[in-house]
């Protein structure tokens, strides 16, 4: 799988799903929530790459925030602290730092 499929395959287990481990071709992850917003978060390595994926909070002023609280499924993604990437209703958005990190397609 690509690093843009896995993306919208951990989405997928995670918020559409509901699964309580995100299931790769390589390794089981498990989901987990923060404390104050109850948002799911999942870590993972893809490759040399460790990701992190957060549910979208509907709270923020983001554009992504408005589509989560019009009831949009969305899931922001990290590598290093910088947003790579989000998937929303199985679409997947790249950011620059995608690019800028040199991350494989």
């Amino acid at each position: 799988m690509t690093l843009g499929e896995t993306l919208i395959e951990v989405w997928r287990q995670v918020l559409v799903e509901g699964k309580p481990r995100v299931e790769l071709v390589d390794n089981s992850y498990p989901v987990t929530a923060t404390r104050a917003k109850k948002l799911r978060t999942v870590q993972f390595e893809y490759a040399s790459h460790h990701v992190d994926g957060i549910e979208q909070n509907p709270e923020t002023a983001s554009r992504w925030a408005l589509l989560a609280r019009e009831g949009k499924r969305v899931m922001q993604f990290t590598v290093g602290r910088r947003y790579i990437a989000n998937v929303s209703e199985g679409e997947l958005v790249r950011y620059p730092a995608w690019q800028a990190l040199e991350l494989p397609e």
